[in-house]
């Protein structure tokens, strides 16, 4: 057996379920056993620690370089296997799997799809000799960095397509805005917004024809527009002399919601997609920006004033209670995972922005690994379609 890789994969594994706040897991030092195969185990053993379930396994060296990993998830009360999975693996798509395998574990016992093997996309901003902005996506639990742009002007408002495909990002090359999609696979992008003036906040419908963004005139008025990708269209949704910017998509395709200060201060509205007049959502405290709405339509998340401090909270749409859910003083950029059950925003450490998740009833908060510079714009892809 390949013992680094066994211990590896365990360690990503424990720490996926431990941050998803739904599992408590055992510490290694607190094994009463070691085993690696079912019929090893000693079930009295494992209860009497309390322990509702056991995950064992095992990776074996094969030919040509690749690694069979195994493991097995057992009921500790039943004294049953409720899953068991035989993966052949490459060294370089180890992580992947133990992402995989977590997800496996997570449905199985909570019956929500696991969001562990997703990926995230965010802004590094690296102050060297000049300022240099990178588009990097990562791994979930901020591991495993891949760039996929570089830039010596600004990069903002990264938005995932449905299928997980591409990005949408606002660039300043040449000193202008415009919006981008760019495919990951292939690095080739298209431009569809570069009107004069400003064009920003990209965010894609649920069916990925189209985006809403914030576009404005030279004079700098900001208005929610509905961009259609194929035809380059434009439908204007909002017409207030205020500023109406950061629209984004409920999942059924049927409202934008958006902020806006046209009554005073940052506030949430939404807008049917079809034009209308514009509702206000948010009512509690001076200050809510930023919407992003969970995949399931239930939960709205925001950037809530919050006695000074700028702090990720959580709207219920439903009973309209909003729950505050980070503890810093200037949280920015909630984005749901796909399962809607836990969230990732940008935090400051020092002068650099940072990475944490925190699950959606705010019981647990981890820092997440994120490279150099300083990290904004956190945004979670879709579940990833194979």
């Amino acid at each position: 057996p390949d013992r680094g890789a066994r211990g590896d994969i365990a360690r990503i594994v424990a720490n996926n379920l431990n941050r998803s706040g739904v599992f408590k897991v055992l510490s290694q030092a607190e094994y009463p056993a070691q085993p690696h195969y079912s019929t090893q185990v000693s079930y009295p053993r494992w209860r009497g620690l309390g322990m509702e379930y056991l995950v064992i396994g095992r990776v074996l060296n094969k030919n040509d370089g690749l690694l069979d990993v195994q493991f097995q998830l057992l009921d500790v009360l039943k004294q049953k296997q409720l899953l068991g999975y035989s993966f052949p693996v490459r060294l370089r798509n180890l992580r992947s799997t133990a992402h995989e395998i977590s997800d496996l574990i997570y449905e199985k016992i909570t019956g929500v799809p696991g969001a562990f093997n997703t990926r995230i996309a965010y802004i590094s901003a690296l102050q060297n000799q000049a300022r240099k902005y990178v588009l990097q996506v990562a791994d979930t639990d901020g591991f495993n960095p891949q760039t996929v742009l570089e830039s010596d002007e600004p990069l903002m408002s990264p938005s995932w397509s449905p299928d997980g495909e591409s990005l949408a990002y606002v660039s300043f090359d040449g000193n202008r805005s415009s919006i981008r999609i760019q495919t990951l696979r292939t690095g080739n992008f298209i431009e569809v917004s570069k009107r004069p003036g400003i064009n920003g906040a990209p965010s894609f419908s649920p069916d990925g024809r189209k985006l809403v963004v914030t576009q404005g005139g030279v004079d700098g008025n900001l208005d929610i527009y509905v961009l259609d990708i194929n035809s380059r269209r434009t439908q204007r949704l909002t017409t207030h002399r205020a500023i109406d910017t950061e629209g984004s998509w409920s999942p059924d395709g049927r409202y934008i919601y958006f902020t806006s200060d046209r009554s005073g201060g940052p506030q949430i509205y939404r807008v049917p997609v079809d034009g209308g007049t514009p509702e206000r959502v948010t009512f509690e405290g001076s200050y809510n920006a930023r919407p992003r709405l969970s995949p399931d339509g239930e939960k709205l998340a925001m950037v809530h004033l919050d006695r000074g401090n700028y702090r990720i909270a959580v709207m219920d749409l439903d009973r309209k209670d909003l729950l505050v859910l980070s503890t810093g003083a200037q949280d920015e950029s909630p984005s749901f995972a796909p399962n809607s059950d836990t969230l990732i925003y940008a935090t400051r450490q020092g002068r650099d922005g940072v990475l944490e998740s925190v699950t959606a009833d705010g019981l647990i908060r981890q820092r997440l690994a994120s490279g150099q510079g300083d990290v904004r714009e956190p945004v979670w892809s879709p579940f990833q379609r194979f």
